[in-house]
């Protein structure tokens, strides 16, 4: 049998290269769908999905150096770094050298930025109404994600 043979053949259950048994497509692609999801639901806050990652953080603990904030996103500080600076000309943070040691920038919510977290305590409830799914789906896989994230860090 030719190769072109074989390869007509294959069912998608049993060819280990078909694109739907693919864990990295899968992800590729909920990632972009979850993401317009967000879009129209943060638009009115004024935030892009990046950047309501970066306030999430910065909701959970006020006054982050910049790598801290990297590490907590699990993005690379030069990456972090043009997002902080457009929530600061949005107002919301402020990035000024920590005091106790001058080599580190600290990201510190304005009044703004804390204030905005009382319009943001509605994105979640309406995201899950948009997907439709069950909370408890939602959240086992986000248990199942958390996972992946820990299994490939360490490969």
């Amino acid at each position: 049998m030719s190769t072109a043979t074989a390869r007509t053949t294959r069912t998608a259950g049993d060819d280990p290269l078909a694109l739907d048994r693919q864990v990295c497509f899968a992800l590729a692609v909920a990632t972009r769908e979850i993401v317009a999801v967000y879009r129209p639901v943060l638009e009115p806050l004024g935030l892009t999905h990046p950047q309501y990652l970066a306030m999430l953080a910065l909701w959970e603990r006020d006054s982050r150096s910049l790598r801290d904030l990297a590490d907590t996103l699990a993005l690379d500080p030069g990456t972090l770094s043009p997002l902080v600076k457009r929530l600061e000309a949005a107002g919301l943070v402020r990035r000024e050298r920590d005091p106790q040691d001058e080599r580190l920038l600290a990201v510190t919510l304005t009044t703004a930025g804390r204030a905005l977290r009382s319009q943001a305590e509605r994105v979640p409830a309406q995201i899950v109404e948009r997907l439709g799914l069950p909370i408890a789906d939602l959240e086992h896989l986000n248990t199942v994600l958390r996972a992946v994230i820990k299994a490939a860090a360490g490969a």
